[in-house]
């Protein structure tokens, strides 16, 4: 008997030990989980990359579990002959699961990377391959419906401006830039026609464009010298499509030569640090909630090759937690512009203002919508040329 309950032991060990072997946590399995970020810019450029970048401090700080890695300075100018599939390879031998590229000009190199990589989740801010039927399934779309926050910077500058004359600094010309400088148009006229009561052929609304998202010197045109010449021939606001923050600082500089001059940086909450006196807010990104999303997805096994175009939170555009669009109003606003302003917020959320609506032309004349008609997405997002009342080129040839 006691050889037999010796036996029964040792079987029963040998269980207990199986079954427990069985459950231990697979070989590497507490490692975190890595994503890695193209981004086009700095990281601390004080606009689009930054605004990334911290989103990706946020994804690490309420996703338990993840790292982030990065790659700045993606550019022909920063990195000449340098692609996106071999900055991929670089990303995903560092342990990347999930990558973020950050700029519309990064598009087919992305595609290229995701197919490359079919086992790697691929996701490109502001691209459209998704909605083309060109991505793979591991590669997604994400964007912010920023119209809005342009709509309100227009508006912002058409409550403040004295002599009814506002430049528009642009980056280079493409679907997406004509848009956003469209909306702010449409919200600098919604101002001076419904609120302020003024005849929109007095609205003067210039875009000049640099050639790309930010300086490159030889390449671009030189944004501060562009807004030196809005500020120097009577355009006394001049908002920013750009990345970096030129126009702020020169609007500084000209209000501390006592010229009445107002700027609106964009893209980064913090822009308008270090030269209030002369800003007027900043419509912002907050790609938080958008990267939550697409990194649990992809931690999860629940990836979507998807477009996204979040909005603001309309209960509070500036909740960090809900809203992808933001617009901070900045020191320089005036009390009765920053109240009209708050109006028009609250108009828009609730449609009572809805600015892509006809009858809208295009600057040649050609009909962009008819009168009553409400644009769908795909009309926003496909914007063919500039609006009519707009000065400015509306394509690069």
């Amino acid at each position: 008997m006691r050889k037999n309950r010796g036996w029964v032991f040792f079987a029963v060990s040998l269980v207990i030990f199986s079954v427990a072997f069985c459950f231990q946590p697979a070989e590497g399995s507490d490692k975190p989980f890595i994503f890695g970020l193209l981004l086009v810019g700095p990281y601390n450029d004080h606009g689009w990359s930054q605004a990334h970048y911290e989103a990706g401090l946020t994804v690490e700080k309420k996703v338990p579990g993840t790292k982030m890695i990065y790659i700045d300075k993606v550019n022909p100018a920063d990195r000449p002959g340098v692609t996106i599939p071999q900055l991929a390879d670089d990303l995903v031998e560092k342990g990347a699961r999930l990558i973020i590229a950050n700029s519309d000009d990064m598009k087919d190199g992305t595609r290229e990377a995701a197919r490359l990589h079919p086992e790697i989740h691929f996701l490109h801010i502001s691209g459209d391959d998704v909605l083309t039927k060109k991505a793979p399934s591991n590669l997604a779309n994400l964007m912010g419906k920023m119209e809005y926050g342009k709509m309100m910077a227009g508006f912002a500058a058409a409550m403040t401006t004295r002599t009814g004359k506002i430049g528009y600094l642009g980056p280079l010309i493409n679907e997406e830039t004509r848009r956003l400088a469209a909306a702010c148009f449409l919200g600098a006229r919604y101002a001076w026609e419904h609120v302020l009561n003024r005849d929109p052929k007095a609205l003067d609304f210039k875009v000049t464009w640099i050639g790309f998202w930010f300086n490159i010197p030889g390449v671009t045109a030189d944004p501060t010298q562009v807004c030196q010449n809005f500020f120097n021939t009577g355009y006394d606001v001049v908002i920013s499509g750009i990345d970096t923050t030129e126009a702020v600082v020169v609007a500084k500089q000209k209000k501390q030569e006592g010229k009445a001059v107002w700027a609106i940086p964009y893209d980064y909450i913090g822009a308008c640090e270090g030269a209030s006196e002369a800003c007027l807010g900043v419509p912002y990104f907050n790609w938080g909630p958008g990267y939550i999303d697409f990194v649990k997805g992809s931690m999860s096994g629940n990836w979507e090759s998807k477009w996204v175009w979040l909005g603001p939170d309309w209960n509070n555009i500036n909740n960090p937690e809900t809203s992808t669009v933001g617009f901070l109003p900045g020191p320089a606003l005036p009390e009765k512009a920053k109240a009209a302003l708050e109006g028009f917020i609250k108009d828009l959320g609730s449609q009572k203002a809805v600015l892509f609506k006809g009858p809208l032309f295009y600057q040649d004349g050609s009909i962009f919508l008819k009168e009553g008609e409400v644009a769908t997405d795909a009309q926003i997002w496909y914007m063919k040329q500039l609006l009519k009342g707009m000065t400015g080129a509306s394509s690069a040839q």
